[in-house]
């Protein structure tokens, strides 16, 4: 027998409200709107059996105690007649009517995932999405009925969507309920169902819906769209529609949280006598400053610049972290320019000052916003 809990991810002593919270979340991943490869179908149904059982207490029971919650007489010795562990909680505490389920039920929740780039990101951005979904059938308006008819009382269960038999057991006689076999628990039947949906009040459609994507969304950010899922059996209120940001890399910009952070590559000559460089951010050119005598490591901050706060006012900061070049291709006119140059500083033999620490972007980064190794 499958894993039940380990389809859905929880505790054997998970509750009701956590098992509930893992089904939705494991079938907006695997819903066939979202995922309809054959392999992802077959767990999407796996999932949905998993959780009819846990969320039903009397079929988990079985279920926990070995035996079959599928398959009446589960726990073999309580009788071939269909009399499972549902039956004796009802013979012995008083099982009540259920009472016929209705055909108009909310529709499932959907899930996309969509890509932006860091611009869009910074920015927000409109997005069109075109969706395979459930509709409202246009013919008979959810109601599942062809025109002129309507739906009519099932003469097995009379309404009440159920049926009760007398069973045998070594209890002795007992009384149990359980969904009428001819309407399937509604209590009703559609004898003439409509011809474009037969019967279920919705039908398949692809269409547009618009997605607002705010400024300061990353990779995880999911947007609800209420009422924008797919319409529910029998013409019921829609689910909700999730859209995922999943953010594209940057060519020159690596974000972090709501901050930005690059590298810029200076020639030696540029860091030692300075500069100002244009530069290229996310929103037009710049002239970048370099102060005269600019170390290697060095960071520019300017601050604002990086991404805006998805919650909250500002924006995260831009971290320019420089690298100088140093020249390896001279000629003889540049050796002994640099000669000389170390002459007039009494380089010539220089001194080295060693001190503790590592080198690199991420070394660079810790020491720049005064980390600990």
């Amino acid at each position: 027998m499958a894993d039940y809990y380990g389809l859905l991810g929880v505790a054997k002593d998970a509750g009701a409200d956590e098992i509930k919270k893992a089904y939705r979340r494991l079938a907006r991943e695997l819903h066939p709107d979202v995922n309809p490869d054959p392999e992802t179908q077959e767990k999407f149904k796996e999932v949905t059996a998993a959780y009819e059982v846990l969320s039903d207490p009397e079929k988990r029971q079985v279920y926990d105690m070995g035996g079959d919650p599928g398959q009446s007489g589960g726990f073999g010795g309580f009788g071939a007649q269909g009399f499972g562990f549902g039956d004796f909680m009802d013979a012995f505490f008083g099982g009540q009517s259920r009472g016929p389920r209705p055909r108009m039920r909310r529709g499932q929740d959907a899930l996309i995932r969509i890509e932006i780039d860091l611009v869009e990101a910074v920015d927000g951005v409109v997005r069109e999405l075109t969706i395979d979904t459930a509709v409202v059938c246009s013919v008979c308006t959810g109601r599942g009925t062809a025109a002129g008819t309507t739906v009519q009382e099932c003469g097995m269960c009379r309404g009440r969507g159920e049926v009760q038999s007398v069973q045998r057991s070594f209890l002795g006689q007992v009384m149990t309920s359980r969904p009428c076999p001819q309407c399937g628990g509604f209590g009703n039947t559609i004898p003439h169902p409509c011809p474009e949906c037969a019967g279920d009040g919705r039908v398949r459609t692809r269409r547009t819906v618009s997605v607002k994507i705010p400024a300061g969304v990353e990779t995880g950010t999911r947007i609800q769209l209420s009422g924008q899922g797919e319409v529910g059996p029998g013409g019921g209120a829609p689910g909700d529609l999730f859209v995922e940001i999943l953010e594209r890399e940057h060519e020159t910009f690596e974000r972090h949280g709501d901050d930005l952070h690059c590298t810029l590559t200076l020639p030696m000559t540029a860091a030692a006598l300075g500069a100002k460089i244009p530069f290229e951010t996310l929103h037009g050119e710049v002239a970048l400053e370099i102060a005269p005598g600019t170390q290697g490591g060095s960071v520019i901050t300017r601050r604002g610049e990086g991404v805006p706060h998805l919650r909250g006012h500002g924006a995260g900061d831009l971290h320019i972290h420089l690298e100088i070049r140093t020249p390896t291709k001279l000629d003889d006119e540049q050796v002994a320019l640099l000669r000389r140059l170390a002459e007039l500083r009494d380089e010539v033999k220089p001194l080295p000052t060693f001190t503790a620490g590592t080198g690199g972007f991420l070394g660079r980064l810790r020491d720049a916003f005064g980390g600990s190794r």
